[in-house]
């Protein structure tokens, strides 16, 4: 029995280490939870610390007790965020799982395109979480509510400026079909929409629930000129970095809602801005904007009534139904057993 020293530099239950530590008997589990905030708080972004640590989290232990954990780890399970300089003081490391489901949290970091394997929880996260987020904001530019705050404000009706309208037939394209995709297109598919979308590797079937169609990234352009609603659900990667451009907006239908509830960065945000300024499209829903994780958002997508902005939320609920330490264990089984394991990021290919 070979002995395996795994890390966890995230906060973790009684529960999830017991999980853990019954995988197998040569595991010898070390809890850092919580002891890297002081790190994180000094090298990362004022506003990322400030959004993601708590308000005492300072972090535990010296430098030095802190380097001699990571030094001796051979697997580590973190979140986000995380020490930037991981794969430079982890000498010993073999495997690091990131408890998100997005690849791209891992790019300031140096263990992007290093020598580790690397694996994400995509496709068991809070997905249904965020595909009835997805609905409630397509219901919500829809039957014209944004139009309710400004008849509030101003202290009296203006019934014609709602124009509401029905979702039974109309058409959403889904922008990635992947694990949170297949659960907005189930939730569009049971209120009457008819569902098409768009995969890295298309050749599915059958076709996922309540989806008519499933193209590749070849597709979306003549997809986006059918659909009276636009549901970005991918990954981010090179390949779909502003992937909605000035020339991806404009192939659009005029009045098209679009919600984005995976990565600001897949969208241009000027044009993005123009594409508002010229009345082409009815709503904009977003839960990540560029720079998230550093900045605000612009202030005129702030400010634009069109325009619903949340801080990341989709996938919060009163029911945690993330299986990220199920993965984890699931892949710490096969690393043991020297099987192949899930969701290795493919670093070339970005997820």
């Amino acid at each position: 029995m070979r002995a395996i020293e795994v890390l966890t530099i995230l906060r973790t239950s009684a529960g999830e280490r017991a999980m853990i530590e019954a995988v197998d008997p040569g595991i010898r589990l070390v809890d850092a939870g919580g002891w890297f905030d002081g790190e994180i708080r000094q090298t990362w972004p004022p506003f990322t610390a400030q959004r993601y640590l708590h308000p005492d989290a300072h972090g535990e232990g010296s430098r030095e007790e802190r380097d001699r954990m990571l030094a001796g780890a051979e697997v580590i399970l973190g979140g986000w965020p995380f020490p930037l300089d991981l794969r430079a003081r982890s000498a010993n490391l073999k495997w690091f799982h990131q408890r998100p489901a997005g690849a791209s949290n891992l790019l300031r970091g140096d263990l992007w395109g290093s020598d580790v394997v690397v694996t994400t929880s995509r496709g068991s996260g809070n997905t249904l979480a965020m595909a009835e987020y997805t609905l409630a904001t397509i219901l919500h530019f829809a039957k014209g509510l944004p139009q309710a705050a400004v008849d509030q404000a101003d202290g009296r009706f203006s019934h014609g400026a709602y124009r509401p309208l029905q979702l039974d037939g109309k058409t959403v394209c889904v922008v990635g079909a992947g694990g949170i995709g297949r659960d907005v297109g189930r939730l569009c598919a049971a209120v009457g929409m008819r569902v098409i979308g768009t995969r890295r590797h298309p050749d599915e079937q059958p076709l996922p629930k309540g989806f008519t169609s499933l193209g590749g990234p070849d597709d979306l352009d003549r997809q986006l000129g059918e659909a009276d609603f636009v549901a970005i659900c991918c990954q981010w990667t090179p390949e779909t970095n502003h992937l909605f451009n000035a020339e991806r907006l404009a192939l659009m239908k005029p009045g098209c809602v679009l919600v984005n509830v995976a990565r600001g960065e897949i969208i241009d945000e000027g044009a993005l801005l123009n594409a508002l300024q010229v009345g082409r499209l009815r709503g904009v829903a977003l839960d990540v904007y560029e720079g998230e994780f550093e900045t605000p958002p612009r202030a005129e997508l702030w400010s634009d009534p069109r325009v619903l902005i949340t801080p990341h939320i989709s996938g919060a609920s009163d029911e945690n139904r993330h299986r990220a330490v199920d993965v984890f264990c699931d892949n710490l089984a096969a690393y043991i057993a020297d099987r192949p394991m899930a969701n290795v990021i493919d670093w070339d290919r970005g997820y």
